[in-house]
């Protein structure tokens, strides 16, 4: 099984002015994190021209597939059969993607091969993850 899961995707982002347009986007799954995903988005669709990354609850994402989840930075909705809705909240606003759903039922089926629903906890790295926080302490 790979520890690491990589699936570029394209999204099409709505935004407030007429025209939403299709950029780039890749999913991202490490095993050594199994309750996350992540999706990286191109430099040229943020305000301040620097790559933009998402981490969020694995489990947020199959969830949202079916129904609408999530009350937090990250939501997810279906819209339709074929497309998923990704919202990302910050304080200046909302970042909404389109996604089809079939990419995300690929990636995430892959994701589940690597680690299956209920076995994260095999796969984390408690004692590495509490140095990160603890650091020097």
């Amino acid at each position: 099984m790979p520890s690491v899961i990589d699936q570029a995707v394209q999204v099409r982002l709505i935004a407030t002015a007429p025209g939403s347009h299709t950029v780039p986007a890749v999913l991202h799954y490490h095993r050594a994190d199994p309750l996350a995903v992540r999706i990286s988005f191109p430099p040229e669709i943020s305000l301040d021209g620097a790559e933009v990354d998402w981490a969020f609850a694995r489990e947020l994402l199959a969830e949202g597939l079916r129904a609408p989840a999530g009350t937090g930075d990250v939501r997810v909705r279906p819209l339709g059969p074929e497309r998923t809705v990704l919202e990302f909240h910050v304080e200046d606003g909302v970042a909404m993607v389109q996604v089809r759903t079939d990419d995300l039922r690929r990636f995430l089926d892959r994701t589940y091969r690597s680690v299956p629903a209920g076995h994260e906890q095999k796969h984390m790295d408690v004692d590495s993850g509490l140095a990160e926080l603890l650091g020097d302490a």
